[in-house]
């Protein structure tokens, strides 16, 4: 059985913590790991190879860092050039997992979901492993414990043995009929997670959306390796048409089945779903994450990163604060936050894709102050890891070293610099830094000019393989 996770999305409804350039997925919101670790560490014990995981090509360093840091062996991690939604991501995992001849199980998981219940979640991947080889394309019901109008709905019917076949797939429901469903026993919540012969699900492509299919099979074909990635032709994949597996194939397949899941699941697709699924409620049910002094306040979700929060006679309301913003909501209207996130892309805000600390391949910066014609960052460089050789057409660097020691090459010479020395880089002088160290090196940067964005960067060669004049 070999796990796909697909690592997809932006998370907007999580603003101000998940962003385009650091979504969901990748922070730890339920736990110390992240929402991608949590996924991959809840299979172990089930019997599952190393997992596939399907990300976009901006978050692939993000991928390699957490499934490094996890210690979690890798299966392959392949990068989609553009977003084609499920059904496409999963063919291109099937074709890639069988191209030696081989069938395996696939289980499709999202990297982004919370599932309690390891155990109860072992024993439904037995259930449906089984269904799964006997040419079942099985889905995850989970068992609703309330009327929910977010989620789409499954209907279950003859018992296969350890699953029901499927009598139909229901899209979001009003709160009357949602209740209907609830009631009636036979209607699950649609969980987005699947399991199914790589062969079967290929099949059902070339029956129910032959152009998915047909368009993949020629992506996979200008599969190439990077680093530890798997790249294919972005102009072939392209042309993909963009459609979920419910759409493209388990609403229509006569082979669909369906095992009930009742594992403490959310997809935490808001504010609220973290504050109903937090085990950690004080007396009053607030979910307290970080510096908060709360007063007369009930039923409330406050997250701090870095300044002390205070709450005054509030109830039902959502605070979440970053080192770049403020969310205030009511429990309520969570879901609105998509409308705010829209409006930053649309006034192209910063805001929109990066925090202010943003994660790179060899560390991370923090811009802590900025002007018209200054910034101020604090770089950290992991032991071993160097930036790119490059140069700005508009600004001039100042670099400070805080602590450990940098490599630092300006023009044609290089030198060791030490914990408080610091060097002068001109506009138009090619550089580099390296931290040839065992700790990371930490300095401060000064930039000056008249313009100062990340896209001045002029790139003449890099270990990471990144060609963009960004990061």
């Amino acid at each position: 059985m070999t796990p796909i996770i697909l690592a997809g999305g932006t998370g907007s409804r999580l603003w101000p913590k998940s962003r385009a350039a650091l979504p969901k997925q990748f922070l730890a919101l339920t736990s110390e790991d992240t929402m991608l670790q949590e996924t991959i560490n809840r299979l172990d014990g089930c019997g599952a190879d190393a997992p596939i995981v399907v990300c976009n090509d901006s978050h692939r360093f993000l991928v390699a860092e957490q499934l490094r840091q996890n210690n979690t062996e890798n299966g392959g991690i392949l990068l989609e050039p553009v977003g084609r939604n499920t059904a496409p991501a999963i063919a291109l995992a099937a074709l890639h997992a069988s191209k030696d001849g081989e069938d395996p199980i696939l289980l499709v998981l999202a990297a982004d979901h919370l599932i309690q219940e390891k155990v109860a979640f072992h024993s439904a991947i037995e259930k449906a492993e089984s269904l799964a080889s006997k040419g079942f394309l099985v889905t995850f019901g989970i068992v609703p414990n309330q009327p929910h109008t977010g989620y789409g709905y499954i209907q279950g019917s003859d018992d296969l043995g350890g699953g029901l076949k499927v009598e139909q797939f229901v899209e979001k429901p009003n709160l009357a009929t949602a209740k209907d469903y609830v009631d009636s026993g036979n209607y699950f919540w649609n969980s987005g997670m699947f399991m199914f012969k790589a062969s079967v699900y290929l099949d059902a492509l070339e029956k129910y959306a032959p152009e998915i299919l047909s368009v993949c099979k020629a992506a996979i074909e200008t599969e190439s390796n990077d680093l530890d990635f798997i790249r294919i032709d972005p102009e072939t994949f392209a042309k993909s048409p963009d459609d979920s597996i419910d759409y493209a194939v388990m609403e229509k397949t006569d082979k669909a089945a369906m095992v009930p899941l009742d594992a403490g699941w959310s997809d935490v697709g808001s504010w609220s779903s973290l504050w109903e699924t937090a085990e950690n409620k004080d007396e009053n049910d607030n979910v307290v994450i970080g510096d908060a002094i709360l007063e007369g306040v009930s039923g409330s979700y406050i997250n701090s990163e870095e300044r002390l929060i205070s709450v005054i006679g509030l109830d039902n309301i959502v605070v979440v604060e970053t080192k770049d913003a403020v969310m205030v909501a009511h429990k309520d209207k969570v879901q609105d936050i998509k409308a705010v996130v829209t409006k930053l892309k649309a006034e192209k805000r910063p805001e929109f894709e990066f925090h202010r600390e943003v994660f790179r391949p060899w560390g991370s910066y923090d811009s802590i102050d900025n002007g018209e014609r200054h910034q101020v960052k604090r770089i950290s460089v992991k032991p071993g890891e160097k930036l790119s050789v490059q140069m700005h057409h508009h600004r001039a660097e100042h670099w400070v070293v805080v602590s450990g020691t940098a490599n630092i090459t300006i023009g044609e010479e290089t030198n060791l610099v030490t914990e408080n020395e610091s060097v002068y880089i001109p506009i138009g002088e090619v550089h580099a830094l390296e931290n040839p160290g065992k700790i990371p090196l930490e300095l401060i940067e000064v930039q000056s000019g008249s313009y100062l964005g990340e896209d001045d960067i002029v790139r003449f060669s890099d270990r990471y393989g990144r060609t963009a004049n960004k990061g």
